[in-house]
C-alpha cells in the first residue's frame, strides 16, 4: 500500500509540473485572454437559496478541492489507525518537524510583512508542503533513497495537511450562517449514527456528504472542510475480512482521480501569472519576499532544527539508514509548497487586490523551485556519501 502511494504521488508531481508550466505559458501568450475567459466562465448551481452562478475557478477551488481534502482525510484516518502513524514512537519526529516547518515560515513571513497592512493575511502561504512535488523530486534518486526517509517525508506532509486543514477551518471562515451550520451539524450527527450502527455501504455516507458540502458552502466555513469531516466518519473496516473495506476502497478509487485530474486542474487554474509589466522589483515586495523567504529559509530551518532538537532531547531517533545531511535535504524539499501554498494564498487574498495574488503566485513558484533545486543538490551529495560508505563496508 505504501509503495503504491509513494509511486503514485511521485508520478503525479510530474503531471502537476507540466500543467503549472502550461498555465504560465498560456497566460503569457496570445491565448491569455482565452485562458482567463475559460476560468471565469459562469457555472450555475441550484441550491435552497436559489441559483448560484460562480466562475469555473470557484468550483475548482470549492468543489474539486473538497474531493482532494476527502482523500487527505481518508489517508489520515488510515495512517493513524493502522498505518505508519499508528504508534506514538512513529509520529513524534515527523510531527515535531512539521510543527517547526509551519511555525518558523509563518514567523519569518510576519516579520517581513508586519508593517504592510493586508499583506499580513498571507502568513499561512509558506507553511504548506506539496507532497506530490516533494516525493517527485525524492524519487529522482531511485533506490538510493532509504525507505525511512520517504516515510519521514510522507508523515511530515500528512501533519502539514492537518495544519492546513486547521488553518482553513479557523482562519478562513467568515460571515457565518448559524442556520446552515446547524443543518451541517445535524447531517454530521446522522453520518455518525450510520457509523455507530455499522452501516458499511458507501452510498449513504456520500449522499449525506454532498448535502453536508452544500450546507457548509452556504455557512461561511470553507467548503473543503466537508470533505475532511466525511473522510473521518467513513468506516475503516467492512463487516468481515471478505467484505469490501469502505475506507480503503474509496481511497483507492479516488487517489488516481485526485492525482491526475483534480490536482493538475487546480494547478492549471491557479498557477497562471502574467509577466506583462512586471519587473524583478516585485520579488522585493512584502508578500512575494515573505513567501519566498518563508519557503526557502523558514521551511528548512523549522523542519531541520526542530528535528535535531527533539532527537537531541532523546524523545525521538532519526529514521534508519538516514544521516543528517539527507534529512537536511528533505527539509529543503519541504519548501516546495506549490499547490497547497497556492490554495492558501487564494483563500488569504480572495477579497484583496489582484496584485497580492500575483505576488503570491510568483513567490510560491520561485520559492518552491529554489527549495526543490537546492534540496536535490544536497540529497545528491548525501545519498552519494551513503552509497560510498556502504560500498567500503563490503570490502
Amino acid at each position: 500500500m505504501i509503495t503504491k502511494y509513494l509511486r503514485l504521488e511521485a508520478t503525479s508531481g510530474v503531471v502537476l509540473f507540466f500543467f503549472a508550466i502550461l498555465a504560465i505559458v498560456l497566460d503569457n501568450s496570445p491565448f491569455a485572454a482565452i485562458y482567463q475567459h475559460i476560468l471565469n466562465v459562469p457555472i450555475s448551481f441550484d441550491g435552497e437559496q436559489g441559483r448560484m452562478a460562480k466562475p469555473l475557478l470557484f468550483w475548482i477551488n470549492e468543489g474539486l478541492m473538497t474531493i482532494f481534502f476527502l482523500l487527505v482525510s481518508l489517508e489520515l484516518k488510515r495512517e493513524f489507525l493502522e498505518g505508519e502513524l499508528s504508534g506514538a514512537n512513529k509520529i513524534i519526529l515527523p510531527g515535531v518537524a512539521a510543527c517547526g516547518g509551519m511555525i518558523i515560515p509563518a514567523l519569518i513571513y510576519l516579520t517581513i510583512t508586519w508593517q504592510h497592512g493586508a499583506a499580513v493575511k498571507g502568513w499561512a502561504v509558506p507553511v504548506a508542503t506539496d507532497i506530490a512535488f516533494a516525493l517527485g523530486v525524492l524519487s529522482l534518486f531511485g533506490k538510493r533513497v532509504p525507505v525511512g526517509l520517504k516515510l519521514f517525508l510522507m508523515a511530515l506532509a500528512i501533519f502539514d495537511d492537518v495544519g492546513a486543514i486547521i488553518i482553513i477551518a479557523v482562519v478562513y471562515s467568515h460571515h457565518l450562517s448559524y442556520v446552515y451550520l446547524t443543518a451541517a451539524f445535524i447531517i454530521i450527527v446522522g453520518m455518525c449514527c450510520l457509523n455507530k450502527i455499522k452501516v458499511k455501504r458507501l452510498m449513504p455516507y456520500l449522499l449525506l456528504g454532498f448535502l453536508l458540502w452544500m450546507c457548509i458552502l452556504s455557512s461561511g466555513v470553507h467548503a473543503t472542510i466537508a470533505g475532511v469531516v466525511l473522510g473521518l466518519i467513513i468506516p475503516l473496516k467492512g463487516k468481515n475480512e471478505n467484505d469490501i473495506q469502505p475506507l480503503s476502497y474509496l481511497e483507492d478509487k479516488l487517489h488516481p482521480w485526485v492525482a491526475f485530474f483534480v490536482m493538475p486542474l487546480f494547478a492549471f487554474a491557479n498557477s497562471g501569472v502574467s509577466f506583462q509589466g512586471l519587473t524583478w522589483h516585485i520579488l522585493l515586495d512584502p508578500v512575494a519576499l515573505g513567501v519566498i523567504t518563508g519557503l526557502v529559509i523558514g521551511k528548512q530551518l523549522g523542519v531541520f532544527s526542530f528535528s535535531w532538537l527533539i532527537v537531541r532531547m532523546g524523545f525521538a531517533t532519526y529514521p534508519e539508514e538516514v544521516n543528517r545531511l539527507a534529512l537536511y535535504g528533505v527539509a529543503l524539499l519541504c519548501g516546495i509548497g506549490f499547490t497547497m501554498s497556492l490554495f492558501l494564498g487564494t483563500l488569504a487574498f480572495q477579497d484583496e487586490l489582484p496584485k497580492y495574488l500575483v505576488e503570491v503566485r510568483l513567490g510560491v513558484l520561485l520559492g518552491s523551485t529554489i527549495s526543490g533545486v537546492i534540496g536535490a543538490m544536497i540529497l545528491h551529495v548525501a545519498l552519494a556519501r551513503k552509497t560510498k560508505a556502504f560500498d567500503l563496508s563490503q570490502e
